[in-house]
């Protein structure tokens, strides 16, 4: 792709309407940087100086790969067929941001893909530079290390350094993930976005497990994901003490102290968890941290709606173009609709599919 091409495309697809151009450029920036230094996999693989581990992964990424397509019918394109190496733990810092009181998430409008609830950085200077900015003006503030990103099939997204070296269930659910965002995609609504995606990636993982794991990784994926739900249970539980505070007829000040009260209560919860699961500290570096709203917001983005989406998968009898048929009829319903229909396919919600039927193939 020539350069002139891909910055007006960068430009088209990353600008925000009401960013500075110091944000335009970085953005251009680091989509550039990705594209510059992808090599194909099949060459990495192929060259001598590879390490062996990194090689194997490789090898293994591209059966995985394969598997989407031909397994779950995700997008059989470019994407995930080139290698990058970024020599940095994340690829994107996203900055989520809420009002001191509040767990609605601030929304930054996008062309292309609409208003989305962070914002997102190829520096982490950049994004806690602008995280201060936001905590100045009093707003709880978080920033979040992403590993991966989907630029919708705009462009094709190149496997990273960043998440190369994750288990391979792991290194699955993220390539479900980011192909998923290519097949269904509503602008101005992240939480349906991330919660389709997080659905098709979890459906996914069980299927590759299946086909090519051993008995015992089925033990550790089963096992990560209920300490993975458990933990999402957790957040909702507060989330929701969170709301029921806010919306309180309390003054400001005793919604703060209820506010610093209910944190501390969920850290206590946390540790009852921890000993549930016989002393597993794969969230302590959550929880060690100073926790605020805007932390809340950024894990529930990506769990609110999952139950939903997979009731749709089991409705459509894990035929996965017939789900993605039904999701997308979702998709172009006018946004109170959709979260009516969502709703229903809550558990608790009476299960309703009448309005998200996919259409007769």
């Amino acid at each position: 792709m020539r350069p002139t091409k891909l910055l007006a495309l960068a430009l088209f697809f990353f600008i925000a309407g009401c960013a500075s151009p110091s944000y335009y450029l970085q953005a251009v920036g680091g989509q550039l940087e990705l594209i510059q230094r992808s090599e194909s996999i099949d060459d990495v693989i192929a060259r001598s100086d590879t390490e062996a581990p990194l090689k194997a992964k490789l090898i293994r990424l591209r059966e995985i790969r394969e598997f989407a397509s031909s397994e779950l019918n995700l997008p059989n394109n470019g994407s995930y067929r080139k290698y990058v190496d970024l020599k940095r733990p994340y690829v994107v810092w996203n900055v989520f941001a809420t009002e001191e009181l509040s767990v609605k998430s601030k929304e930054w409008c996008l062309l292309v893909v609409g208003c989305i609830s962070y914002r997102g950085y190829f520096s982490k200077e950049a994004a806690e530079s602008y995280a201060a900015e936001l905590s100045a003006q009093g707003y709880d503030v978080y920033i979040g290390g992403v590993p991966a990103y989907s630029t919708l099939g705009y462009l094709d997204d190149p496997v990273l350094s960043t998440f190369i070296q994750y288990p391979e269930a792991e290194l699955a659910r993220l390539i479900f993930h980011e192909l998923a965002h290519q097949k269904v995609f509503v602008k101005d609504d992240s939480t349906f976005n991330e919660s389709f995606a997080a659905a098709v990636e979890q459906e996914g993982v069980k299927r590759w497990i299946a086909a090519h794991g051993k008995p015992s990784d089925q033990q550790t994926f089963m096992a990560l994901e209920t300490r993975r739900n458990d933990y999402l249970q957790l957040i909702t539980k507060y989330r929701d003490k969170l709301n029921s505070l806010y919306s309180s007829s309390r003054n400001t000040e005793e919604k703060r102290v209820g506010k610093k009260i209910v944190f501390q209560e969920m850290k206590e919860d946390y540790q009852q968890l921890k000993t549930e699961w016989g002393g597993y500290s794969g969230y302590d570096w959550i929880f060690n941290r100073n926790l605020n709203n805007a932390f809340i917001v950024s894990t529930a983005l990506y769990s609110q709606l999952v139950p939903a989406f997979q009731n749709l998968i089991a409705h459509n009898h894990g035929d996965m173009p017939q789900f993605y048929a039904a999701a997308r009829a979702l998709a172009e319903q006018a946004k109170e609709k959709r979260n009516t229909a969502l709703a229903a396919l809550m558990p608790g919600g009476g299960g309703s599919t009448t309005a998200v039927a996919a259409p007769a193939r």
